[in-house]
């Protein structure tokens, strides 16, 4: 079977600040049509750079990006047509969202695309649909709850249709509820073909999430590999500051292969063996 179509590829990006701190070095990855991805790091591994490079907010000092294939030069134009493919959904949605109601914010993107009214009316109720905001369209942003702005940022980044959507924690300051209706959407956003980078401290979310784990140590990118392997790897979490999920470090203690994503599962498979 013929591998899924590169969409963004970063090669041998580097990124340094003002300090001369290297944030990134020599960073390569392709992110393919239809990928779960998530991007584990602690913090001031280079992770928020990562996304901005991809985003072309930052312009890498070295390497180079490719949407599709083709090389991201500096010009308006190719970074526009980068961030039409590529949204980033922020970890404060309050950073994000500029508008005075909900049907204003996430008009704003269809609308400076230069789009006819009635497609840029079709693009908000879509994305107001998909993220269970039509009640609330004509309701102030800021004075919603934060599992409310959470997915208005989101609708944001829907109305623009990209391929790729880079989330960086967007479990952040949610409580349960809104965890599970998180990961449902995006779930559902999985199974129309949409691409999903998610940056979180959350291992037991990225090991329910993503098919493929990406970890960044101090700039260094120290794992790419399907999420089973990277988390089997105990000398590599660690290097990383990082721990096993739950779920996965109870079923390496029981001996239960395949390791279940959820506890749920993990429950499922105990009662089943007994």
């Amino acid at each position: 079977m013929t591998q899924p179509e590169s969409l963004l590829e970063l090669r041998s990006i580097s990124y340094s600040y003002g300090n001369g701190e290297p944030a990134l070095r020599g960073i390569s990855v392709s992110i393919r049509t239809g990928e779960r991805i998530a991007l584990l790091g602690n913090n001031g591994a280079g992770k928020s750079t990562f996304f901005l490079c991809c985003n072309g907010v930052l312009k890498p000092q070295s390497g180079s990006v490719l949407l599709n294939g083709t090389v991201v030069s500096n010009k308006k134009r190719d970074l526009a047509e980068l961030r039409r493919h590529v949204g980033i959904v922020f970890q404060d949605p309050d950073h994000q969202i500029i508008a005075s109601t909900v049907e204003s914010e996430v008009s704003f993107g269809p609308m400076n695309l230069g789009l006819p009214k009635s497609q840029v009316a079709g693009r908000l109720d879509a994305a107001l649909k998909a993220m269970n905001l039509e009640a609330m369209r004509t309701r102030p942003p800021h004075y919603l709850s934060g599992g409310e702005k959470k997915r208005v940022s989101i609708a944001d980044i829907l109305a623009m249709e990209p391929s790729l959507i880079l989330l960086d924690e967007p479990t952040a300051g949610l409580d349960c509820a809104h965890t599970v209706r998180l990961e449902e959407t995006m779930a559902a956003l999985h199974r129309q073909g949409m691409a999903m980078l998610v940056s979180t401290h959350d291992v037991n979310f990225a090991w329910r999430f993503a098919d493929r784990i990406l970890v960044l140590s101090k700039g260094d990118l120290i794992a790419d590999a399907p999420a089973a392997e990277v988390f089997s790897q105990t000398a590599l979490l660690q290097q990383a500051g990082l721990e096993k999920p739950a779920v996965f470090a109870l079923s390496e203690a029981l001996g239960i292969h395949p390791i279940p994503r959820t506890m749920e599962e993990l429950t499922c498979q105990i009662r089943q063996s007994s």
